[in-house]
C-alpha cells in the first residue's frame, strides 16, 4: 500500500476520474482520489492521493489555482467551452487594450453561476447530469476571488482570441469567466483552452505524465507531510507524539507555543513524517485527521543513567 501524493499532468480527453482509474491499476490498490477536477478537454495539475493520503485531499482542493486559458470572442456555447454547440456568433471587433481593459474589472471578490455543466449538486444530482438530460435549473451564485487576470497574448481578427493566466481561489469556474468576459466587451465568448498550472504551491514542472508515473511509479510519490507542505508546520516528540497517535486534544498554546495562525497545521515527529492535521476549536486545537498509529513502532532511544 502506498500513501502520499502524485502530481499529474493531466492529458486532454481524460477525466479526472480516468486519471484515479489508471493509477489504481498502475499502484494496484483503490484507495486514490484527487483533489480538485479538471473538465476532460483540460490538461495540466491534477494532485491524486494514495492511500491514507486521500484524508488529507480536502486540504489540498481548497488551495488556489493558477490556470492559462485561450478565451474565444463572438462565439457561445451551450456548455461555455469548446465541446458544446454553437448558440451564438457574431463578429467582434477587439483590441488587446480592451480586452486587458475589460479583464481588470473581474479581479478581487466577484460572483459567479456555476455553469450547468459543472460538478455541484442540486437536489441530490450532479448539475451535468442534469444538463446530458436537457434539463436546466436555477443556480445560485457564488462567491470566487480573482487574484490576477494578465492578458499574455492577443490574436486579432473577426473571432479575436486572448490568452490570459488567471490566479485564483478554490471553486473559480474559468470557463465562466471566460463568458462573463465576453458579455463584458460587447458580445460574447467561450473557453477556447484551459491548462492548469499550480495547485497551492505544487506547480507545472512539477507534474508529470501517466507515462512516465507508469514506467517508474515508485519514483513519483510524495510523502504525506509533503503533501501538506503548504501548511503550517508543528514538529513533536515524546509524550506529546503518543498523544497524538491518540488522537488528543490541546490547549492552543501548549500545542502551538507562540504560533498566530488560524490553521489548519500539520503536525509532524522529528523525522518530518506527518502525524495528524489539527485545527483550531475554540481555545483548544483538535485532530481533523490522525495518520500515527497508536501504537508507534518507532524505536526509542534508551536513557542511561548517570555516573
Amino acid at each position: 500500500m502506498h500513501d502520499g501524493l502524485v502530481v499529474v499532468d493531466k492529458p486532454a480527453a481524460w477525466t479526472s476520474h480516468d486519471v484515479v482509474a489508471r493509477l489504481r491499476k498502475v499502484y494496484g490498490q483503490r484507495r486514490v482520489g484527487h483533489a480538485g477536477t479538471l473538465d476532460p478537454d483540460a490538461t495540466g495539475v491534477l494532485l491524486v492521493g494514495l492511500g491514507r493520503a486521500t484524508r488529507l485531499l480536502r486540504y489540498l482542493q481548497e488551495a488556489g489555482k493558477a490556470y492559462r486559458a485561450r478565451v474565444v470572442f463572438g462565439v457561445a456555447t451551450d456548455t461555455l467551452d469548446a465541446s458544446g454547440a454553437v448558440l451564438e456568433q457574431a463578429a467582434m471587433k477587439l483590441t488587446v487594450d480592451q480586452v486587458a481593459h475589460a479583464a481588470r474589472a473581474f479581479v478581487g471578490e466577484i460572483e459567479q453561476i456555476p455553469p450547468m455543466v459543472s460538478a455541484i449538486k442540486v437536489e441530490g444530482r450532479r448539475l451535468y447530469e442534469l444538463a446530458r438530460a436537457g434539463e436546466v435549473v436555477e443556480r445560485a451564485a457564488r462567491p470566487v476571488r480573482i487574484d490576477a487576470l494578465v492578458v499574455e497574448d492577443f490574436v486579432d481578427g473577426a473571432y479575436p482570441e486572448a490568452t490570459i493566466r488567471i490566479d485564483c481561489s478554490s471553486g473559480t469556474y474559468v470557463r465562466s469567466l471566460a463568458a462573463d468576459l465576453g458579455t463584458a466587451l460587447g458580445g460574447c465568448a467561450h473557453l477556447g483552452e484551459l491548462r492548469r498550472l499550480r495547485v497551492g504551491s505544487f506547480v507545472l514542472d512539477e507534474a508529470h505524465t501517466l507515462d512516465a508515473i507508469e514506467a517508474e511509479p515508485e519514483r513519483f510519490v510524495l510523502p504525506p507531510a509533503t503533501a501538506l507542505r503548504d501548511m503550517p508546520e508543528i514538529v513533536v516528540d515524546g509524550e506529546e507524539l503518543r498523544a497524538i497517535a491518540h488522537g488528543a486534544t490541546f490547549a492552543a498554546p501548549a500545542l502551538l507555543g507562540d504560533l498566530d495562525a488560524p490553521g489548519p497545521f500539520a503536525v509532524v515527529d522529528e523525522r518530518g513524517e506527518l502525524l495528524a492535521v489539527y485545527e483550531r476549536r475554540g481555545a483548544g486545537v483538535k485532530p481533523a485527521v490522525v495518520l500515527a498509529p497508536q501504537e508507534s513502532k518507532r524505536q526509542e532511544p534508551e536513557c542511561q543513567e548517570p555516573g
